[in-house]
């Protein structure tokens, strides 16, 4: 089972995530690397926002060859290298997830792998067994 942890305590999120997830024993556990906004056949979107929506594609691609899905998502890690895009993070995330809250992490960066890349995108998902 994978449930939210919130309290009153802690600064509460600034937009839509969890304060913590917590998943209980016997789940199985799949960890995303980075995902990035290129297709199949790795080429790179020129537009953010298509980075942004190919990247979430990517993810749920990889969690979807483990028979998993958004709502298996319990931690995401998301690098952008330019704060003007945190709307388009949140936009393309909110749509994606469905209104699923995990726990999330987002960074401003310098760059990436690629120079064209402007995200990346890594998740924890767990299911049970």
């Amino acid at each position: 089972m994978i449930r939210q942890v919130t309290t009153d305590k802690a600064a509460q999120p600034f937009s839509n995530y969890a304060q913590a997830i917590a998943v209980e024993p016997a789940q199985k556990l799949v960890f995303v690397s980075g995902q990035v906004g290129a297709d199949a056949n790795g080429v790179i979107a020129a537009l953010p926002q298509h980075q942004h929506e190919l990247a979430w594609k990517n993810v749920l691609a990889v969690l979807a060859a483990e028979g998993m899905d958004h709502r298996n998502i319990v931690d995401a890690h998301v690098y952008i290298t330019d704060a003007a895009h945190i709307g388009i993070y949140r936009e393309v995330r909110d749509r994606v997830l469905h209104g699923h809250r995990c726990a999330a992490t987002l960074l401003i960066v310098a760059g990436l792998a690629h120079p064209a890349m402007v995200m990346e995108v890594s998740v924890t998902a767990a299911a049970p067994i």
